[in-house]
């Protein structure tokens, strides 16, 4: 028997109109200045918090997040802010790490508000850094979890659906890679064997995205809160978070490392990378066809991609998918299964999941 271990944000608050309680929330942390790292576009929510924070009579300044996560854009935004013991990362993915790797390199108060839920960054240690060509570079890890996760609904409901899709497509993968991560014997993000309470949060997300994705998304489109798009926000968010830290990843988000190699893949979401990157697992594992069915149907729903043909501008040759594959086995969760991957394996599951596509696609042209 072995030590496990299980990771929290110190506080999660999710919520319309979360972000009027930021100010208030930095000052219970001991914060007396504030430095919020935002995405460019958020002004009217940035001026809320402005506002939240003044009333606090907190000192605070906002410095932009730049497109790319990068070591390199990271110094530069400890550089600009000067002065300051709290920083809030308010915005998309990208800016959450960044604001992670400020509060890593400066030792700062961290909290974290998600402007999209399209991923399950905000309640981690971990910063994915990224090169220039949009390569996912090296993975930092922060000294603990963020003190405060502030998800205000009224602002992920105002954002693209297609955000929120990509955020459930990150979430559903949960299930299959912590299952494998502990069935392999493989350790997570704190160095130890997952608790079954990663198991248990990783099919809960799925189980309360598959009865609620619908309606969520229907609420997203017309930028409405509801009930339904509160449950997928937590699971997208806090559950599939706590899931994957402390649960493991495996071979669905190893093939991000091939992935993300492809020029002709940059325009895609990271939920969207992995939605393909599901399916490419539950092929590998051997899932049933009518498990791999209602997961590809659920994502027709969701506009959520359902082959390599799918998240790539162009055609991918032979050497391509080749390339995906070998990355894939050189990440450093690849070991997560329970069947040790290889080149040729992975790429035989690559190439099932176009084979399934192509039959599908077929099947839907002789109803037509």
């Amino acid at each position: 028997m072995t030590l496990r271990t299980f990771g929290f944000p110190g506080r999660y608050v999710q919520g319309p109109g979360a972000l009027k309680e930021i100010g208030a929330t930095a000052r219970e942390l001991g914060a007396t200045s504030v430095v919020v790292v935002a995405d460019p576009q958020l002004t009217e929510a940035i001026e809320v918090m402005r506002l939240s924070l003044a009333a606090a009579e907190l000192p605070a300044r906002v410095i932009h997040s730049p497109a790319e996560c990068t070591e390199a854009g990271a110094q530069a935004l400890v550089d600009e802010a000067g002065e300051f013991d709290c920083v809030v990362g308010f915005g998309g993915g990208k800016t959450i790490d960044l604001s992670k790797a400020v509060s890593r390199s400066t030792g700062a108060r961290l909290v974290i508000a998600p402007s999209i839920a399209s991923n399950d960054a905000p309640t981690s240690r971990l910063i994915v850094l990224y090169n220039d060509q949009h390569k996912v570079d090296r993975v930092l890890l922060t000294r603990h979890n963020p003190d405060v996760v502030l998800v205000d609904t009224e602002v992920i409901a105002r954002a693209p659906a297609r955000f929120l899709a990509a955020g459930m497509a990150d979430a559903l993968s949960k299930k299959f890679e912590v299952g494998q991560c502990a069935a392999a014997g493989g350790t997570n993000f704190f160095g130890t064997r997952p608790l079954s309470t990663a198991l248990f949060l990783a099919d809960q997300a799925h189980r309360v995205i598959l009865t609620h994705g619908r309606g969520a998304m229907a609420a997203a489109e017309v930028k409405t809160v509801s009930d339904d798009l509160e449950n997928v926000v937590e699971a997208a968010v806090l559950l599939s978070g706590l899931a994957f830290e402390s649960g493991g990843l495996s071979l669905a988000h190893a093939l991000l490392r091939g992935l993300t190699a492809l020029p002709s893949c940059a325009p895609f979401l990271h939920g969207e990378l992995v939605a393909y990157g599901t399916l490419v697992q539950m092929a590998y594992e051997g899932r049933p066809e009518a498990e791999i069915a209602e997961q590809s149907a659920f994502y027709e729903v969701l506009g959520l991609p359902r082959s390599l043909g799918d998240i790539t501008t162009g055609v991918l040759g032979d050497s391509e998918q080749r390339l995906v594959a070998r990355l894939t086995c050189e990440a450093p969760y690849i070991g997560n299964l329970v069947k040790p991957a290889s080149e040729a394996t992975v790429l035989a599951a690559m190439i099932a999941v176009e084979n399934r596509r192509g039959v599908n696609r077929q099947a839907e042209a002789d109803e037509r």
